[in-house]
């Protein structure tokens, strides 16, 4: 299997991935594709230079979905570790949607779990 990692720094975001991940239909596709239901938030990280330019790999492979109901727009899902926590990067396909930006979501607050503040650096292990 293929890795590629993708590292930056930890940031607050607007509170959108929030609100998308209490929906319904969102917690069942993400428990029935990675095996578990994602704490309501994402963990939001601005990607370093090169890792935004390696990003871009995962725009051409294979993933999972996030198929929405009306009125939204679908995700691409890949499964990825922080360190030996699973977790998943969602990729929300809008116009316009940063190509420096990461949203990871896992089973548990990853802020809380690996003490993390904005400014701290991490990096992600994507599986492709």
């Amino acid at each position: 299997m293929k890795k590629i990692k993708l590292s930056g720094k930890v940031f607050s975001g607007r509170g959108e991935g929030e609100k998308f991940l209490e929906l319904p239909w969102v917690k069942q596709q993400v428990k029935e594709k990675l095996g578990f239901i994602p704490y309501h938030g994402t963990l939001n990280i601005m990607l370093s230079e090169e890792s935004a330019k390696r990003r871009k790999l995962l725009e051409k492979a294979t993933s999972m979905k996030v198929c929405p109901v009306e009125g939204y727009c679908s995700g691409k899902i890949f499964k990825a570790f922080v360190g030996m926590l699973e977790c998943a990067i969602v990729i929300p396909e809008v116009a316009g949607y940063p190509g420096n930006v990461l949203e990871i979501v896992a089973p548990v607050n990853l802020r809380e779990k690996l003490q993390l503040a904005d400014g701290d650096k991490i990096t992600v292990t994507v599986n492709l």
